[in-house]
């Protein structure tokens, strides 16, 4: 359940679509047609018609995340919410919503991330309109005791618990609480330990959350598949039509800009292989600048398979087992990171001289650019290649919609990267790379015999 994956802008989030939204033809940037509508109570509706006989798939995102835990001590809760939304209604008890899941076969689940949160479906459609009616009704009339609630809250720290056996957790946790000072990105989606051990108290905090957060006018459905787009429309109307909360408003914390390189390093307890992580800090992701659509590129460019400084490290020299650049669109500002997984301890030092010099060798103006191109054509077809079943579709619409805030988001993102020019790595390089705006995390295991 964590966090790892856009032609024209139709309106900004929290602008109001027509009742009727005219029809987007597909594009080169998404090969679909799509109809967008929105309820007079601000609930987005996106359909995708897809050749998938009997099949559909039904997405809810929800636009809350870790982002949206600004009150102290009150940091999980996105997370927990998508647990609690499990747990029935009047209409619908506590597994019975299971039981209809269940007897038509759909495959049913969601995740949180830093941004927003997706509950997602995928089975048949001859059980869609039931479907509607479940979902509507959980969103609309969500219910569970204190004791539930109390359960539930346990149930989330052993997950927290099971995360915390490997590194990953901690290093995402120290990565945060250092490159951010002031943002709520500074925590991780499951929040702080002592928050989540206070969990089982905050019974009344956490029906405040659900009433803030879980609103139609902060949710879109996103529906792709084999359906009757009247009959699905009518029911959507019927359903969460008489859906009247309003989302909260907040004033998330701006974090100020970095002004020197920061460093932090974790001793492991348990054998595992050494990592070195940069990850610089950069703008949100947003459909009127081209910043996410070139990390998307810069990644694979400085430290991908085909890049010299994979040659080097992991091929040639051995110096390191992986190399991996990694930036995810955000809907603040966020970060930009390489990392290196060492083959061991003593590595350190020549890849961080390697890495420093690869991002300097751009900075320069050095950068090759038939490689861009065929990263470019990877980047994007590698997006539309992920969109083979009416699945994988409502996923990568989900995602970016949700970030982006835009029911195009998908294929304006798409647009964008293949308009990112040779030049533009560049100057994102040299505007956002330099080492005062860098946070460096190592990690050191304990190795057999006590020795680091």
């Amino acid at each position: 359940m964590h966090r790892w994956l856009i032609s024209l802008l139709l309106v900004l989030w929290g602008a109001a679509l027509p009742a009727s939204a005219a029809e987007q033809p597909a594009s080169p940037f998404f090969p679909y047609p799509m109809k967008v509508d929105r309820l007079p109570n601000g609930l987005t509706v996106i359909r995708v018609p897809f050749n998938s006989p009997g099949l559909i798939a039904y997405q809810t995102v929800v636009r809350v995340g870790s982002r949206n835990e600004v009150e102290p001590g009150r940091t999980g809760f996105a997370h927990f919410f998508e647990h609690m939304m499990f747990k029935g209604t009047k209409n619908f008890p506590e597994g019975e919503r299971e039981k209809v899941i269940a007897a038509y076969g759909y495959d049913d689940n969601a995740f949180t991330s830093d941004d927003i949160t997706v509950y997602h479906s995928y089975g048949p459609s001859a059980g869609l309109l039931k479907l509607v009616e479940i979902e509507a009704d959980r969103f609309r009339h969500l219910e569970y005791s204190e004791p539930s609630f109390q359960t539930e809250a346990l149930a989330v720290l052993g997950e927290y618990h099971k995360n915390a056996a490997q590194p990953w957790l901690k290093i995402e946790e120290e990565l945060a609480r250092t490159a951010f000072t002031q943002h709520t990105y500074g925590h991780t989606t499951l929040g702080y330990y002592d928050d989540i051990k206070a969990m089982p108290q905050a019974y009344a905090y956490s029906r405040s959350f659900f009433e803030r957060w879980y609103t139609p006018d902060n949710t879109l459905l996103v529906i792709v598949g084999d359906f009757d787009d009247a009959a699905l429309m009518a029911a959507v109307q019927k359903h969460y039509g008489p859906w009247e909360r309003k989302s909260a408003s907040i004033q998330v914390p701006k974090e100020p800009p970095q002004k020197q390189e920061r460093f932090v390093h974790i001793d492991w307890p348990q054998s595992t292989q050494p990592q070195l992580i940069y990850s610089w800090r950069t703008p949100a992701a947003r459909l009127d600048t081209s910043d996410a659509a070139v990390q998307a590129v810069l990644g694979t460019y400085l430290v991908g398979t085909t890049s010299p400084l994979y040659k080097e490290l992991v091929l040639d020299k051995q110096l390191a087992q992986d190399l991996d650049g990694s930036s995810t669109p955000h809907r603040d500002p966020h970060l930009f990171s390489v990392s290196a997984t060492l083959q061991k301890e003593a590595n350190r030092a020549a890849v961080r001289s390697a890495l420093n010099a690869a991002v300097k060798e751009l900075v320069t103006g050095k950068v090759d650019a038939a490689r861009v191109e065929a990263i470019k054509s990877h980047t994007r077809y590698g997006l539309l290649m992920n969109m083979e079943t009416a699945k994988d579709v409502a996923e990568q619409l989900s995602w970016y919609a949700g970030i982006y805030g835009s029911p195009d988001a998908l294929a304006r993102h798409v647009q964008k990267i293949s308009e990112v020019k040779p030049g533009d790595l560049v100057a994102f390089a040299r505007r956002y790379l330099p080492a005062a705006n860098r946070t460096v995390l190592s990690l050191t295991p304990k190795q057999a015999g006590g020795q680091k």
